[in-house]
């Protein structure tokens, strides 16, 4: 299949999913997660009418986006890999929303860095469902805590929740769980979800799934 042979699937996977779940079309927003592939494995996508991108480093972002974004204004691109403090300012000059907020020293550093820079970046806290030692995230009995610190001691709008399953369980618990703290803390986006378990995850409330193999292929 083709790079939009492939798109077209997932959108129609996407709204097969939230008919099935009751929700309204358009409810889930596709984030494409293009890590790992350049900018001309990336245009074909842009062509297709996909303008909503995920990168999982900062660096790499750097080597690619500007020039994609300068092509194509309506580009809205995430950071859904960790983020390190000092690749804050980079991270909020380049992108439009990070997913991976997940602890106290990153979000001072984006606050510090959205208002020197005068730019209000979409912020998601990410949550470690399944408590994995080698994953970054927070603890789920410290969401609520933490996202009311990022509102009332940093002036920061935390507009959504965002985990990634343990590879080998089964993810709805942990979509079902993310969708309680999100309720508990006001916050009303959820990013989860990705290549094999989006379906899944449309079907616990998801409002943005992070997919990529099954748009570009195998890396």
């Amino acid at each position: 299949m083709e790079l939009q042979e492939r798109l077209n699937a997932v959108r129609a996977h996407i709204a097969a999913a939230e008919h099935q779940a009751g929700r309204p079309a358009g409810a889930v927003q596709l984030v494409a997660v293009s890590k790992t592939f350049d900018a001309e494995a990336i245009r074909p996508a842009i062509s297709a009418g996909q303008l909503v991108f995920g990168e999982n480093r900062v660096q790499e972002s750097q080597g690619k986006w500007p020039a994609l974004k300068a092509e194509t204004p309506g580009i809205e691109l995430h950071l859904i890999g960790p983020l390190q403090s000092n690749k804050a300012a980079d991270a909020v000059a380049l992108f439009d929303v990070i997913e991976t907020v997940d602890r106290e020293k990153i979000a001072r550093a984006l606050a510090d860095e959205m208002k020197r820079q005068r730019k209000v970046l979409r912020l998601y806290v990410q949550v470690n469902t399944g408590l994995e030692p080698q994953k970054a995230g927070i603890a789920p009995d410290d969401t609520f805590a933490f996202v009311d610190f990022c509102r009332k001691e940093l002036g920061l709008s935390i507009a959504g929740l965002m985990c990634i399953p343990p590879a080998d369980e089964n993810p709805g618990p942990h979509f079902a769980l993310l969708a309680k703290l999100a309720a508990k803390a006001g916050v009303e986006k959820l990013s989860m979800g990705m290549s094999s378990d989006y379906e899944i995850a449309v079907a616990f409330g998801a409002t943005s799934v992070r997919v990529g193999s099954a748009i570009f292929g195998a890396r």
